[in-house]
């Protein structure tokens, strides 16, 4: 296997794209919302690209686009959790792929994985994130619709924002043509501003040894949901990371791959 290759691959009736690098067991990522595989994200402290080599060294890893995004193309409806769950279900069918590990950052870790990092917060119908959510893609706690020009608006006028805004358009537009990143956010609304349609008391059904990974400074994901999806879990673990927030670090990676380790050889 070359160093960073991957493609396209039919599977559940779309065309993923994905990369992949290393090699040995496999290890899938899902990434969160508004960022992709696209390496150009790999400067920024959201998203697995700056941290493929790290992993590479140790595990075979495929990190696909989720529909609509990136270069995945959606083929139409509203995309929910449970559709993006029967993706990585298909994508590790077409691979091949024989009992894969799996680590999720925020909408990866609702998604499916058994390293769980920020990706709680949606079983908890109170949880804050869901109004940020309408307020970042739709400009109000109570929209019930992305509106990309608000968010445009809120990106462009914030020094600290406006890198990303610029990164999002340059990667959507880039994977599937001009104007698609305000597609993408009419895609991701549903999805992350509405319950997902299971809630903690559903972790109990995971039987695999699970890790949950948790930031005690984010805002999205908060310490005591963490610890909530954490005693549901039949098998699990938690991490809390000190003075972290909604990010993904070189210590949440590092302990990542000491779950990863410790769970092959107890198996």
């Amino acid at each position: 296997m070359t160093a960073n290759s991957g493609g396209f691959i039919h599977a559940n009736g779309i065309d993923i794209h994905y990369v992949q690098a290393g090699q040995g067991m496999p290890l899938i990522l899902l990434h969160g919302g508004l960022v992709s595989t696209n390496p150009i994200w790999a400067p920024t402290p959201v998203s697995y690209a700056g941290h493929m080599e790290t992993l590479a060294r140790r595990y075979r890893v495929i990190a696909p686009d989720t529909r609509g995004c990136g270069r995945t193309v959606h083929d139409g409806g509203t995309v929910t959790f449970d559709q993006l769950a029967d993706d990585v279900l298909a994508l590790t069918d077409a691979l091949d792929l024989d009992q894969p590990l799996i680590a999720g950052f925020s909408e990866g870790g609702i998604t499916k994985a058994i390293v769980n990092d920020a990706g709680y917060d949606a079983f908890d119908p109170q949880a804050p994130s869901a109004a940020m959510m309408r307020q970042m893609l739709g400009g109000s706690p109570a929209a019930t619709e992305a509106d990309p020009a608000a968010f445009a608006q809120m990106m462009t006028r914030d020094e600290q924002m406006r890198p990303m805004f610029e990164l999002l358009k340059a990667d959507q537009d880039g994977g599937q043509g001009d104007g698609h990143w305000a597609e993408y956010l009419r895609l991701a609304f549903p999805r992350t501003t509405q319950p997902p349609g299971y809630t903690f008391e559903d972790l109990g059904k995971i039987t695999a040894p699970a890790l949950i990974l948790v930031g005690d400074r984010d805002d999205y994901c908060t310490l005591e949901d963490g610890i909530t999806a954490y005693r549901q879990l039949t098998h699990g673990e938690i991490a809390v990371l000190p003075g972290t927030g909604h990010v993904i670090t070189a210590a949440k990676i590092e302990l990542a791959l000491d779950f990863f380790g410790r769970r092959r050889h107890a198996s």
